[in-house]
């Protein structure tokens, strides 16, 4: 069934006030999360690169847009854009004109989206399956409203899989599985590209940007209060758990503010759609 499009106002929104996960989050999100200076701009130049023959002007819908880390290169270009995402209290973050451009946002569930069949060129999906039950649901979404030519788009930041964000993150899955809070999802993202290449006419992987980063354990300390999942959990658990990494990082790296240099990179993985190709 085609759905109606979402009105054209700055946020249009299908689901009321209804709270989502990442609100609480929403105003210390980019204070921990931003992308350096050019990264996004370098990530949209990629994109636009990918979609050949590039239509004069693609429409881009951004699942999961979030504050606009990546967004707010679209709407600053002038790109037909739309931004989408279930937490209304990210998208108010997102509000704010670009160099002069005002985003269009919905607020809305990626499993039902509020676009008609068709209506864009490119999907993107930057940094959104960690845990997400209804990855299959969403994705047919996305075929459904993308044009018969049209590229689906995954992102992802790349750190090193040995680098201090790594060996925290593992150390405090084992803290919170002491505490008996282990996550019961997992992270969908290779469920989900298997699926796109069984549909997809092909598909390519690129390498955006890259900068150098400086990690501290105090830094990643701070920055994992805000992740919706960890948010979500007791504030006891979360003070626990925290104390408890704190202690092994100032023991094991001498300090909570000992720095790491590290190269870091953002991968886009694009699949493209030819009319015809499947969508089971």
């Amino acid at each position: 069934m085609t759905r109606a499009p979402a009105p054209a106002t700055q946020i249009a929104s299908r689901h009321g006030t209804a709270s989502a996960p990442f609100d609480a989050a929403a105003a210390r999100f980019d204070r921990h999360r931003a992308l350096p200076d050019g990264v996004p701009q370098a990530i949209r130049a990629a994109i636009l690169g990918t979609l050949a023959p590039s239509p004069p002007s693609p429409r881009f819908l951004d699942l999961g847009a979030g504050t606009g880390r990546i967004g707010r290169a679209f709407v600053a270009a002038g790109d037909d854009y739309v931004g989408v995402d279930l937490s209304l209290g990210m998208l108010r973050e997102f509000t704010a004109p670009t160099d002069g451009h005002a985003p269009t946002l919905a607020q809305a569930d990626g499993e039902r989206l509020p676009f008609g069949n068709a209506s864009f060129d490119a999907v993107l999906l930057i940094q959104v399956f960690g845990g997400m039950r209804g990855w299959r649901r969403v994705l047919g979404e996305a075929r459904r409203v993308l044009r018969p030519s049209g590229a689906i788009i995954l992102g992802r930041s790349v750190a090193p899989t040995d680098g201090l964000d790594a060996r925290l993150r593992a150390r405090l899955a084992l803290i919170l599985d002491e505490l008996g809070v282990a996550p019961k999802t997992k992270n969908t993202r290779e469920d989900a590209q298997q699926w796109l290449a069984t549909q997809a006419s092909y598909g390519t992987r690129l390498i955006a940007a890259t900068w150098a980063a400086e990690r501290t354990a105090r830094a990643f300390i701070d920055r994992h209060r805000t992740g919706a999942r960890f948010s979500a959990l007791p504030a006891a658990i979360q003070d626990e758990a925290l104390q408890r990494l704190a202690a092994w990082a100032a023991a094991t790296f001498g300090s909570l503010d000992a720095g790491a240099h590290e190269r870091h990179e953002f991968e886009l993985q694009i699949f493209h759609f030819a009319p015809g190709d499947t969508d089971a």
